[in-house]
């Protein structure tokens, strides 16, 4: 195993514990079907395509700018 092979392992090994935490970072269990900021009724396609979801399509995109420091 030369250089190049045990780097590209590592960087599948990080990759693989990255994704993996991201994964447990999902939200779960039953959606909202309120909007927890705004009260907004929350769409049955949202509730469904990502179960837990507590926010709106606005107010979790507000969310996730001002976590990436964009305001």
């Amino acid at each position: 195993m030369d250089e190049v092979d045990i780097a590209q392992d590592l960087q599948d090994a990080q990759l693989r514990r990255a994704l993996m935490a991201q994964s447990y970072a999902l939200p779960r269990g039953e959606s909202a079907s309120e909007c927890e900021d705004c009260d907004a009724p929350i769409p049955e396609n949202r509730r469904q395509a990502m179960p837990g979801c507590r926010l709106c399509i606005a107010c979790q995109e507000t969310l996730e700018r001002r976590q990436r420091g964009h305001r």
